[in-house]
């Protein structure tokens, strides 16, 4: 197959899709470029609640509101139950679901949600890319096309390939910040109030500013270092896995979702701590930033007031179950951590169960928004006085 998408334009899309990662309010803007290069009609990002059939979240673009409002109003078990019994059949969530492949045309024809939502907009085909799945939880982006535009393609598919790696990783970060848009007047402010270590770099690892939590982990023998002014791991490979993700992101943002969404910085025996990779060199937003800057590196915290070690000692889990959580809380799926720690994934489960059943929620999103609510994303003190944040880096509500 030939170029599904000239490099330039490829560039230009996945660096909308890294800006979202800073701003999540460009979603829709984004979406619908996203839309357009796939020549779809309409787009939307969810995330399904497999317990409650119901969307956490649903941004969409080219969608009339009210047959919006009557997807998630009528046809989310529908929606639901015939994606999650084709991921059950999957090797892995990297396929793509397409309805004129995997439906059958009877299926198709006596389907309500097809009747009630799609038919009065003339969509005739739609295909699902997978960003991540649980037992209870599964989030997708689905691209429809009008009967005008025909059928999903080869082209797609492997376009879709292309992106999905990259809107993980947009997804994930944006997941592991608490803010929604940084303005460049202030970013040391900025990103000194987040409570997560933040490092912007060269494209040879070279520290162009660091904030205080970062610098903190530098200086007390955190999981970062700083060797001359070069960032480092604490462990040797951890090094070459971060410079190498650094390189990715400096010399091409088409091939850095080749690269892992998060990178172990320390020891097994150590807890964990993940940094997360977001390309610089591009985009509108990620150049106001540091205009020298490559990437940017965002580090968790792994002290004892962060929010997974206040419910650990809160809710009495276990050290697997904090290991499940941790793993969880960095982006990674339940069957990802299921491998990384070389256990299966109905042991995964099992853990990830008890932690509900001793946190008293359901879902995992109910969790990280626990864990989240007892992190304090900003410092607090008389620093904060003399330079107030935005709204955005408040405590969650």
């Amino acid at each position: 197959m030939g170029e599904v998408l000239s490099h330039r334009r490829l560039s230009e899309l996945i660096g909308a899709i890294y800006d979202c990662a800073l701003d999540p309010g460009r979603w829709e803007g984004t979406l619908a470029d996203v839309a357009d290069t796939f020549d779809c009609a309409v787009v939307s990002l969810t995330l399904n609640d497999l317990h409650h059939n119901r969307f956490l979240i649903n941004k969409a673009a080219g969608w009339q509101p009210e047959l919006l409002r009557l997807k998630s109003e009528r046809h989310v078990a529908e929606i639901n139950a015939r994606l999650t019994e084709w991921l059950s059949l999957q090797p892995s969530i990297d396929e793509m679901f397409v309805t004129s492949a995997h439906l059958s045309p009877d299926y198709i024809q006596a389907s309500p949600y097809v009747e009630e939502c799609l038919k009065p907009q003339g969509i005739v085909d739609i295909m699902h890319m997978f960003l991540m799945h649980t037992h209870r939880q599964f989030a997708e982006i689905g691209l429809g096309r009008h009967a005008r535009q025909g059928v999903i393609t080869a082209r797609e598919i492997e376009l879709g390939r292309l992106l999905l790696p990259h809107l993980r990783k947009a997804v994930t970060i944006s997941d592991i910040l608490d803010v929604s848009s940084i303005e460049q007047a202030h970013m040391a402010e900025v990103l000194d109030a987040l409570r997560c270590g933040v490092v912007l770099t060269d494209e040879r690892s070279g520290i162009l500013h660091a904030n205080r939590s970062a610098e903190r982990m530098m200086s007390n023998g955190g999981p970062i270092r700083s060797i001359r002014r070069v960032l480092a791991a604490s462990t040797s490979s951890a090094s070459r896995e971060l410079r190498k993700a650094i390189m990715h992101a400096a010399r091409s943002e088409t091939s850095f979702g080749e690269t892992n969404t998060a990178i172990r910085l320390n020891d097994g025996d150590q807890p964990p701590a993940y940094a997360h990779v977001l390309p610089m060199a591009t985009g509108d937003l990620r150049t106001r930033l540091q205009p020298n800057a490559v990437a940017a590196i965002f580090i968790g915290a792994t002290d004892e007031q962060t929010g997974i070690g206040l419910l650990a000692k809160a809710f009495n889990l276990t050290a697997a179950e904090v290991r499940i959580l941790e793993s969880l809380m960095a982006g990674h799926t339940l069957a990802e951590t299921a491998q990384h720690f070389g256990i299966a994934r109905s042991t995964a489960k099992t853990h990830l169960d008890h932690i509900f059943a001793k946190t008293g929620v359901s879902r995992q999103t109910e969790l990280v928004r626990l864990t989240m609510q007892l992190t304090q994303p900003v410092h607090t003190g008389p620093y904060d006085m003399a330079h107030p944040w935005p709204q955005q880096f408040g405590p969650p509500s």
